[in-house]
């Protein structure tokens, strides 16, 4: 598999086949994009430590690791951008759905009251938890906050996640080889952020308690 996407890594198609996966996995995030992601890249470190190159061949591989990272960040925000546009028309089956689900509802207040204060790390965050960016984005749509206030934290978190995958990729091709040793060490990196992150999602907002004044709450 490692020296077909290898093969493939070299040809346009590449990219357009992480873009259209990175694009879909908002609706379908049974899709494995950031698998896709790590592979491509394991493939291209691999090339570049197994292959006697010449200084311009060698050159040539950080462009293609560079456009690999802008194609997912691209996508990611694109597929972000569709989702929250669906959800803001929605309609009154969509919010009869968001009303139904617990998670959806809980990540909409969330979020809504995170870009209320101009702190939109939830979105970034949650771009790595599994479903994370699908309930973020249908959130954000739903609740009907501006793109002003969304958007910016959607390129941040389709930056970041691409980055992340692509590097993981990268430096376990480099350090490991273009095995499945290799690939199954950057793939499971990137489950344990997933799994960091979706409890950073899950966790219920602090609240500020009220100060104790001679023994009772301050206002009582």
């Amino acid at each position: 598999m490692l020296e077909s996407v290898g093969a493939l890594t070299g040809s346009p198609w590449i990219y357009a086949v992480v873009a259209l996966s990175v694009l879909l996995d908002v609706f379908l995030p049974v899709l494995p994009s950031g698998v896709l992601v790590i592979t491509a890249a394991t493939a291209a470190a691999a090339s570049s430590t197994t292959v006697t190159a010449t200084a311009d061949e060698a050159t040539r591989q950080v462009p293609s690791l560079l456009v690999l990272t802008l194609c997912a960040a691209t996508a990611s925000v694109l597929g972000d951008l569709v989702a929250y546009r669906l959800a803001w028309r929605g309609g009154d089956r969509l919010d009869r759905a968001i009303a139904r689900s617990r998670r959806l509802t809980t990540a909409q207040e969330r979020l809504g009251a995170a870009l209320s204060r101009g702190g939109g790390a939830l979105v970034i965050v949650a771009r790595f938890a599994p479903a994370g960016r699908s309930v973020v984005s249908l959130g954000a749509g739903a609740a009907h906050r501006t793109v002003r206030e969304f958007l910016p934290w959607s390129a941040l978190a389709g930056v970041a996640w691409a980055g992340y995958s692509v590097s993981l990729g990268y430096f376990g091709g480099q350090w490991l080889g273009a095995s499945w040793l290799g690939t199954a060490v950057s793939v499971l990196a990137l489950f344990l952020a997933g799994a960091l992150a979706a409890l950073v999602v899950r966790r219920p907002p602090h609240t500020r308690r009220a100060p104790v004044v001679n023994g009772a709450p301050a206002g009582s």
